[in-house]
């Protein structure tokens, strides 16, 4: 088969057809790529391009309350810094790690009604001549243009809230955990609509909502079902509208979040996290007709190459069959992989991955 565009190759996995080979969308930590910049790779050059993996752009818009961002304390190893979001957090420069979340601003309805009065649509939270400056390459060159979108229960309980605060709210005050998601996801949709309508069309919405860990759930199907999975479902929803996908990234153990993730129409779920409980193979094979899946390559893999070509040889020609598979680690490439390891890693991906 042809050497395909990143449009077209995601296009028909997507589709649950066969391309040329799988696409490849393995992402690092930043302290990841700074290893591979001390291994040879130049500083300026892009680390996706570097590697040939595919072409992604990314399209963001600001659904924050817009609070004031501050530094409060930086060295050479960390920043404390208070977001957008309310949040106050402790950033490490150089280690493949998330940042500690301090403090946040809302605590209850009422700090929360504070925030939602600003969070209302205007033109300025598009970064209008990043768009201009970029759009018609992606378009010239094959990239698959993503939206990123944030609501939901991870990005509340990690950026707004704090998780237990959110957990003991999602029993006793369900009515604010919902109108916070749905707040957020107004904003955004009336954001990309205008995107849109200003020409700038993608190929597909994205966005995070961990809602698993280890072996467990955060919440039970049952409550999920009634807070916030007709949220969920009106995204998809307005993305279908527009003739695109819906992608959605959820650590940890979500298994039983799966069959309600289909029957609202979800096209593709990502990351799998093997270490959580989720068994890629088993999730092709038990729902391979009705999504698509990206990830399932354990992280804790990727240092050690004999482990992680064996796993692919195993788990990539059964996730790549009738299409419906995209390449990536079921975490963020961690800095323990050197350039030379990846490199490797990505041919094995190509190799076994092909049609």
């Amino acid at each position: 088969m042809a050497q395909m565009t990143s449009k077209e190759r995601f296009q028909r996995i997507f589709d649950h057809k066969e391309a040329d080979r799988i696409p490849i969308n393995a992402v690092p930590w930043d302290a990841t790529v700074e290893r591979w910049q001390r291994e040879g790779m130049p500083k300026e050059a892009n680390w996706a391009e570097f590697f040939d993996l595919d072409c992604i752009a990314r399209i963001g818009a600001d659904n924050s309350p817009r609070f004031e961002k501050q530094i409060l304390e930086e060295t050479e190893e960390y920043k404390i810094f208070k977001t957008e979001w309310g949040a106050t957090l402790k950033d490490f420069k150089h280690a493949a790690t998330a940042p500690e979340f301090i403090d946040f601003a809302f605590k209850d309805p009422d700090t929360w009604a504070e925030a939602k009065s600003r969070m209302t649509p205007s033109r300025d939270r598009i970064n209008w001549e990043y768009l201009e400056a970029n759009y018609k390459s992606w378009r010239e060159n094959g990239h698959w243009i993503v939206a990123k979108f944030w609501f939901g229960f991870d990005v509340t309980h990690s950026w707004m809230v704090g998780t237990e605060r959110l957990l003991m709210a999602l029993v006793e005050q369900p009515e604010w955990c919902v109108d916070m998601w749905n707040t957020q996801l107004d904003l955004h949709l009336a954001l990309f609509d205008m995107i849109w309508d200003a020409g700038y069309e993608f190929d597909c919405i994205k966005w995070p909502d961990d809602m698993g860990y280890k072996q467990n759930q955060f919440f039970s199907v049952g409550m999920y079902r009634e807070l916030l999975k007709p949220i969920h479902k009106r995204a998809i929803d307005w993305a279908h509208a527009k003739g695109i996908k819906a992608h959605m990234h959820s650590c940890g153990d979500v298994n039983p979040f799966v069959p309600e993730l289909i029957e609202i129409g979800l096209d593709a779920l990502h990351p799998l996290e093997v270490k959580a409980g989720m068994d890629p193979i088993h999730l092709k094979q038990t729902y391979g007709k009705d999504l698509v899946f990206n990830g399932g390559i354990s992280a804790l893999l990727w240092d050690k190459p004999d482990e992680i070509k064996a796993a692919l040889e195993e788990i990539l020609p059964v996730m790549k069959e009738s299409g419906g598979y995209i390449f990536s680690s079921d975490h963020s490439v961690p800095s323990s992989v050197s350039l030379e390891n990846f490199r490797r890693i990505i041919g094995w991906a190509k190799e076994f991955g092909a049609y």
